[in-house]
Order: structure tokens, then sequence, then C-alpha cells
């Protein structure tokens, strides 16, 4: 038996070996080979079959990330699609499900970084339903199948048509009520004298049904005198107490007053105006992604048009190139104390304001608003992601 048969000891143990997910970082993408450990990947690093794919992904680089970005979506909003449907569900949940098949699309090829970075570009291009919480995020697939629609339309017409045909057998039943009740006569009540057989009996009064709304003709006198009836009619009358309040429970509210009214209406309005884009035109920002090399990587360049409000086209500022990046690949950039810089995000948005200090402790800054109607107000704890240098 030789060394390299498919029953040899060797040939079994490295079968074993291979089963199951490995190492990310000892795999090839590219070549789609997963190897066990760091000489293996550097033996394959060294081969003729990796340096001829290196060769072909470096005459078009963006095709081949397009590829596997466009795989990785697919495989994943399919296991979302089949395993969970319409529910809302944990992100982290579904890729640990994904990446649990041994051949499928590392995220590291495709063009997101992180799994929070594919979760928003899911909601902003509307494959699903995403929403932050404490927990992290969560997502929810929106089903565009024709059939799925139709099938909804269905059930919603035949619901619509089963309420119809309720209606329909109330409105006969009414009507079957109606006329029943037109060829029958209202049987007036009946009122009989109050007689006492005998002297030592008893008399005991009813007074459970209460008073009476019917119009009919009032009793005749009752032969016990004007003292029972009295008794008897006033009875019905009598009204019961209504219970006390609660306790604990006050008539008037306590009202606000005017600086807490003020103080909360600031809180709403600081929470609603906080958006999840930041880009505006003519700042200076900094290029942090590693994905176009280190020739533009930390480099500063000024925004020039913003599209999308996601995406925007900077100029550098060294060489005046011009590149289209997504809002995750840049950062914000503080000038100096004493200069100029534009509110992202917040309240003041889009105001200019001066820069007056920085706390490195806590990543804030204080400014000073120069345009606006809070000018000349000073702002303290404003984050680094919210201003930037102007242009």
């Amino acid at each position: 038996m030789g060394k390299t048969d498919f029953l040899s000891p060797k040939a079994i143990a490295n079968r074993i070996k291979s089963k199951g997910l490995q190492k990310l970082r000892w795999y090839c993408q590219m070549c789609q080979k997963q190897c066990r450990d760091e000489n293996g990947f550097k033996c394959h690093c060294m081969s003729e079959s990796h340096q001829r794919q290196l060769l072909l992904a470096s005459e078009n680089p963006q095709q081949f990330m397009d590829y596997f970005s466009e795989e990785f979506r697919n495989d994943f909003l399919e296991l979302l699609r089949r395993r969970f449907g319409t529910k809302r569900v944990h992100n982290n949940i579904v890729y640990n499900e994904y990446i649990s098949h041994r051949e499928h699309i590392h995220m590291n090829a495709t063009q997101w970084e992180t799994l929070t970075d594919f979760t928003k570009w899911l909601g902003r291009e509307g494959f699903c339903k995403v929403d932050e919480t404490p927990k992290g995020w969560y997502i929810q697939y929106i089903d565009r199948d024709p059939e799925t629609i139709r099938r909804q339309q269905e059930q919603e017409k035949k619901k619509k048509q089963d309420m119809d045909d309720e209606e329909k057998t109330a409105r006969f039943i009414e009507e079957q009520v109606r006329r029943g009740l037109e060829g029958k006569e209202q049987e007036a009540p009946v009122y009989t004298e109050l007689n006492r057989e005998n002297d030592e009996e008893k008399v005991v009064f009813n007074l459970n049904k209460g008073a009476s709304t019917s119009t009919g003709p009032q009793p005749k006198p009752s032969l016990l005198g004007p003292s029972g009836l009295k008794t008897a009619g006033t009875a019905p009358t009598v009204k019961r107490k209504e219970a006390p309040p609660a306790l604990g429970q006050s008539k008037d509210k306590k009202r606000k007053t005017a600086l807490e009214e003020i103080i909360e209406f600031e809180e709403e309005k600081k929470k609603s105006s906080r958006t999840d884009h930041w880009l505006q035109p003519e700042i200076v920002v900094k290029i942090i992604t590693k994905k176009l090399g280190e020739k533009y990587h930390k480099k500063k360049a000024v925004v020039k048009e913003v599209i999308n409000k996601y995406t925007a086209v900077v100029k550098l500022i060294d060489s005046g190139d011009k590149l289209k990046l997504d809002q995750t690949h840049l950062e914000t950039v503080l000038p100096a104390p004493g200069k100029k810089v534009l509110i992202l995000n917040g309240v003041y948005r889009g105001n200019e304001a001066t820069l007056e200090g920085i706390n490195e402790k806590t990543f804030s800054a204080t400014i000073l608003i120069a345009t606006g109607p809070q000018k000349g107000s000073r702002v303290e704890g404003v984050p680094y992601e919210d201003i930037s240098k102007m242009a």
C-alpha cells in the first residue's frame, strides 16, 4: 500500500483534520483553499497557482470584489429568507449560521469591513428592516416575491369577503326580528290592587327591579293607605352612594414647571435632530480605509459633492486626485483651537462655529456658535464626529 493511497493512515488523518471550520487567517479566498497551519499557508502563497490568481486579480480588483460581495449578499439573504422568513432576528445569529458552512464566502473578501456595515447597507438598499438596540442590530427580511405578494392579497381579499358575509348575516337577522315584531301587539302591563286576604299575613315589597320606565297608566290607590304608597313610591328612587376615590389619587395632577418643560423640549429636540449621516460639502476629512492602498491611507481630502447622503466625492489636498467613498471610510478632522468648524450633526447641524478647546479624556470639544439663531452660545461636550474643519 503506497503512502498516498486513499486508505493510508496519513490520508485518513488529513481528511479528519480538514473537516469543519478552520482558522480564517489561513484561508485564501482567491484560490478558495483552506490551509491548516501557518507553514501550509506560506507554501501556498509561494505556489505558482496562487501567483497566477494574484496577477488576474491585480488587473481588475474591483471586478473580483464585486463578485464576492454579490455572492456573499445573495447567500446571506437566501439563508435569512429560508431560515427565518420575515421574523425579526439578531444579525449575529444569522451570520454565525451562515459561516458554519465550510464553503461560504468570507466577509474580508467583500466591500464590507464589518457585520454592522453590512447590516446598515441592507437597510439603506431596502432588502431588510434594520433597527439598533442595546443588544445589537436586528434585521427583518422584506419579502418582495411576486408569488408571496399575490398570496397575501388573496388572504386579505378572503378575509374582507368573510367579514362582508358576517355583516350580511347580521343585517338579515335584524330584518327578520323587526318583521316578526311588527305583526305582534305590545302587551300592556296589568296592575292589580294590594289586597290582604289575611289580616295576620305580612306585606312584602320586592324592590330589586328598580324604578320603572314604562309610560303606561299609573297603579290604582292601594287599600293600605297613603303611608304604604308613599314608601313604595319613594323606595326605587333612592340613589346609591358613590364609591370614595381610591387612596393615592388626587384630582388635580401635578403640573410641570416652565423650566422642566423647557428642559424636556430641548432633550426631545436633540434626540430628533440626530441622524446617521453627517457628510457636508466643503469640509476636510481623513481617509481611514486601507482598501485603496497606502497611497491614500490617512490622507486628508475636501468633500466636493455628497451623493445619497452617505457617499461623497472627495479631492485629495496633496495630489488633487478625486475619489468616491462611503462615509464609513472617512472621519472628521479637527483644526487648531480658534479655527472655524462646521457642525455636522445634532441641534446646531449646518451652523458654523469656532473651536475653543478639546477634551481628550471624553473625546469631545467646546465650540462657540458663529451663525444661526443661537449665535454667540457656547456648547460643551460636542463629540469629535459631530464637527469638522472647514475647507
